[in-house]
């Protein structure tokens, strides 16, 4: 009579090789996920909101552009240094690329176009930045006050909003530049209050969200303040928004700078943008001065692109239904 240990073991060794292969393969897997699951699960939240912006390669390529247009505008100066301010009339005038000590030539006033880059680089680039800040700020606060609060005054509030995004910002900085002399500061101010309106919808919509959590009730139960509900809770609870906004806004606001240069209602000479120095490429480019438009008007597209990138990587490191690969 045969031993049924000796069966089971005969039969064990006439399973089909596959078979065993399979079942190897499922252990050696389950092995490795008790060894990766702890692993993953120990990283911090900042670490797996940083693997989720690395992996968007489009948003690494905009903040690597970022840190070199910053670069090249505010640091570039101090090492290729040029006279931006006195008009030479009498000496090189439109030089166009490769002149000597002009790699990318000269205006019509004598302004070297790669000094004149960096300049205007600089004026577009503190308006956009500022005045993109000082929008998601206006419209951070706004929004999270008319969400929180609701009823008539969260009507009234976003009723405002709704006229507002009616009016042109373009139309209303073309009338102010008109009235007004146009400087940088004031550049800044008004985009800044012609831009908080998109914010101010976005926040507003997180606000009403996050005023029905636990929280937030627990806080109002014990006799917390609306100050504190919003200033505590509400506001901070919306930094991933507002970060993502505000790359948009520089962009926008950038854009919008270089709308009203372009239109010849920009800041005043001497100063200049890269919007004006587009306005000039154009002027100038049906006598051959080629070199006078390509430089600012790639720079442009170069620079909102970029903001635009690094916002979706935002965009993507603070939506934590996103999985780390």
């Amino acid at each position: 009579m045969t031993s049924p240990h000796v069966n089971d073991t005969a039969s064990t060794s006439e399973r089909p090789q596959s078979v065993r292969d399979s079942v190897t393969a499922a252990v050696t897997e389950g092995e490795a996920g008790f060894e990766i699951a702890p692993r993953l699960s120990s990283l911090s939240p900042t670490v797996r909101a940083w693997r989720r912006f690395r992996s968007n390669k489009l948003a690494v390529v905009g903040t690597t552009i970022i840190i070199l247009l910053v670069l090249f505008c505010f640091v570039g100066p101090l090492i290729w240094q040029t006279d931006q301010v006195t008009v030479d009339i009498t000496g090189d005038i439109d030089q166009p690329w490769g002149s000597p000590g002009h790699p990318l030539g000269t205006d019509n006033l004598g302004y070297d176009v790669l000094g004149r880059l960096m300049k205007g680089g600089q004026t577009s680039l503190t308006i956009g930045m500022l005045a993109g800040v000082l929008a998601t700020f206006i419209g951070t606060c706004w929004g999270a006050v008319a969400g929180y609060v609701g009823g008539p005054v969260d009507a009234v509030m976003m009723r405002v909003v709704d006229a507002g995004i009616a009016l042109p910002a373009t139309f209303l900085l073309l009338i102010l530049s008109a009235i007004t002399r146009p400087s940088i500061p004031l550049m800044i101010v008004v985009i800044g209050l012609v831009s908080w309106l998109v914010p101010a919808r976005l926040i507003r919509a997180e606000a009403i969200s996050i005023k029905t959590r636990d929280y937030v009730l627990a806080l109002r139960a014990v006799g917390g303040s609306h100050t504190r509900a919003v200033g505590r809770h509400i506001i901070p609870n919306t930094i991933g928004t507002m970060i993502v906004n505000a790359t948009f806004q520089v962009a926008d606001a950038i854009l919008l700078v270089a709308y009203i240069s372009f239109l010849g209602m920009g800041v005043e000479p001497p100063a200049t943008d890269w919007g004006a120095m587009l306005t000039k490429g154009i002027q100038y480019t049906y006598a051959g001065y080629y070199w006078l438009i390509f430089p600012a008007g790639l720079l442009i597209v170069i620079t909102v692109c970029a903001f635009n990138f690094v916002g979706d990587g935002l965009r993507d490191m603070f939506d934590v239904k996103e999985s780390v690969e």
